[in-house]
C-alpha cells in the first residue's frame, strides 16, 4: 500500500505555512526535505484523523536536523499540517532502526 504519492507534489495551507516557522522555526523547504529522507518513519495518527486519514512522518532534513511532521493527502498532494523538532521521548522512533 503505498501511503505517499508519487510524484512527490507538496500543497500548503497560507496559515500552516507561517505557523511552523514562528512556533518551531521550521521553513517549508525544510520541512519537505523529510519526505526524501531514505531512513523517514512513517506512523499513523489516529487520534488526530477525524474527517481525513492523517499521517506522521519522522525524517532528517540536509542539516541533520530531525522533525516530527504530520500531514495528509488532498488530491494526491501532500499537504503538511504540523512541522517541529522531535522530542526526547520521539526521538527514540527514528533512531530505533536508522
Amino acid at each position: 500500500m503505498k501511503i505517499i504519492p508519487e510524484p512527490l507534489v507538496f500543497e500548503w495551507d497560507e496559515g500552516n505555512q507561517g505557523k511552523s516557522w514562528q512556533k518551531h522555526q521550521v521553513g517549508i523547504s525544510e520541512a519537505e526535505e523529510v519526505f526524501f529522507d531514505e531512513h523517514k518513519k512513517l506512523y499513523p495518527d489516529p487520534i488526530h484523523s477525524g474527517k481525513e486519514e492523517r499521517k506522521i512522518i519522522l525524517g532528517k532534513t540536509k542539516k541533520d536536523r530531525v522533525l516530527f511532521i504530520v500531514f495528509t493527502i488532498r488530491k494526491q498532494k501532500v499537504r503538511i499540517i504540523s512541522a517541529r523538532d522531535l522530542n526526547k521521548r520521539e526521538e527514540g522512533l527514528y533512531e530505533k532502526t536508522t
